[in-house]
């Protein structure tokens, strides 16, 4: 069993920066794919970025260069970098955990932590 809950959402101009942490229980934790989801009011949810035990990354083409993900397996934490922020990217934000790359679906999620950006 995993436990996500992620904080570090706000309030944030176009062209700011925010940095989301999800912290995780279990002992684990390295050993999972982690990811950051987002949906927006009236918009399906959609993956963001997500990071594999190894390290490895992918990303959403909207976020492209402006976002990074990274882990801290010894803080069993994940975290999301956001910069360059644009009204688009305002949403709810969740942090999500799989045991590996095969698994169709995340298996445990976060509470989620809001992020606006305003124009």
């Amino acid at each position: 069993q995993v436990q996500l809950v992620e904080s570090g959402g706000g309030l944030v101009q176009t062209g700011g920066s925010l940095r989301l942490s999800c912290a995780a229980s279990g002992r684990t934790f390295s050993n999972y794919v982690m990811a950051w989801f987002r949906q927006a009011p009236g918009k399906e949810r959609e993956l963001v970025a997500r990071i594999t035990s190894a390290g490895n990354t992918a990303y959403v083409d909207s976020v492209k260069g402006r976002f990074t993900i990274s882990r801290d397996n010894a803080e069993n934490t994940v975290y999301l970098q956001m910069n360059s922020l644009k009204p688009e990217d305002t949403a709810d934000y969740y942090c999500a955990a799989k045991a590996n790359l095969l698994v169709p679906k995340y298996t445990f999620w976060g509470q989620g932590t809001q992020v606006t950006v305003s124009s």
